[in-house]
């Protein structure tokens, strides 16, 4: 696993990062505003998987340390319009680590078209969905950070780079404690981040009716078959007013959906990388840590920031996400 990593207070993050260490770090916008520029990618939440269990503090910072790399990192902002480009930019033997605000539209973009990106797929690409304390809803905005610069910004993505050595090579792996359950099955006519009309076992329905008409657990999310990977999209609320279902990822057509079968709501498995290989990057989902109330609770050998939403490869929720370095 990759030393010198985990929870610790901006004074210990700020000595890492000016003892030239290639950093991603999580925290609260105030403390990772106390950082010193260096070589490092930021994003805004306040939510952790800690060594000591899971974790919300505004004070400290999650640092997850960047090694074995062949060349110096290479650390930029994206623009909406530059993102199309981050896997054609990618390094031919390496792997992206990528931080997204949420709300913003880097975010919706790189969610509806991610799986088309030249590229995608081919080169190994993992991240998070930087986010906020749920107190601060509504008033404070998801950011990232280029830490060259020190810049902080709510609409561009940052991205880090990262050349590996010939005889290392990485590997994203998707840990998804959900699969579908036996219920009816669920397609759209369109992408998108909330629906109403779609198809209920092949008849014209309506998913705002169906899921209250059936009382479904809207903390269960919707899951589907990506070619040969199950993926969640999670329920944000129902209006039943416009008999509309919002989500927290989209959902697209020629995918069909099933109402996931209840777990222990932690999103946890027990798949763990080994002690040979290095860890530079791992994330849970805020509805996992919300749903499984996993605040004090033991976090199990991955550790790091609880996001508003998880990437490997696309836009991924309720999940766990981890790279792997062998």
């Amino acid at each position: 696993m990759t030393p010198n990593a985990g929870l610790m207070s901006v004074a210990a993050a700020a000595e890492r990062i000016l003892g030239g260490q290639v950093l991603s770090i999580a925290g609260d916008e105030a403390a990772l505003r106390q950082l010193p520029p260096g070589q490092w990618i930021g994003g805004t939440i306040p939510y952790f998987m800690a060594a000591e269990g899971g974790t919300v503090s505004r004070e400290q910072v999650f640092v997850q340390v960047v090694s074995d790399y062949a060349a110096p990192p290479r650390l930029r902002f994206y623009d909406a319009a530059s993102l199309p480009q981050l896997c054609r930019n990618a390094p031919e033997h390496g792997y992206s680590l990528l931080i997204v605000p949420a709300f913003s539209t880097c975010h919706s973009d790189f969610a509806r078209n991610a799986p088309n990106y030249e590229d995608m797929y081919l080169k190994p690409l993992a991240g998070w969905v930087a986010g906020t304390h749920l107190d601060d809803a509504g008033r404070a905005r998801p950011q990232v950070v280029h830490g060259p610069t020190g810049q902080f910004s709510a609409e561009h993505a940052v991205v880090m780079d990262v050349e590996l050595p010939p005889e290392r090579y990485a590997q994203i792996e998707i840990l998804n404690a959900f699969r579908p359950g036996e219920g009816a099955a669920i397609t759209f006519a369109q992408t998108g981040f909330d629906a109403g009309a779609c198809q209920i076992d092949g008849s014209p329905a309506n998913l705002a009716d169906y899921l209250l008409d059936q009382a479904i657990d809207t903390r269960l999310p919707l899951v589907a078959d990506y070619c040969g990977a199950w993926v969640n999209v999670s329920i944000k609320d129902i209006d039943a007013a416009a008999r509309r279902v919002a989500f927290y990822a989209p959902v697209f057509p020629g995918l069909t959906y099933r109402v996931a079968v209840p777990v222990d709501g932690s999103g946890a498995t027990d798949a763990v990388p080994s002690a040979a290989d290095t860890v530079p990057f791992a994330c849970n989902c805020i509805l996992n840590f919300l749903y499984g109330a996993l605040e004090g609770k033991p976090s199990g050998p991955l550790t790091g920031p609880v996001t508003f939403g998880e990437i490997g490869y696309q836009l991924l929720n309720q999940t766990q996400v981890y790279l792997r370095v062998r």
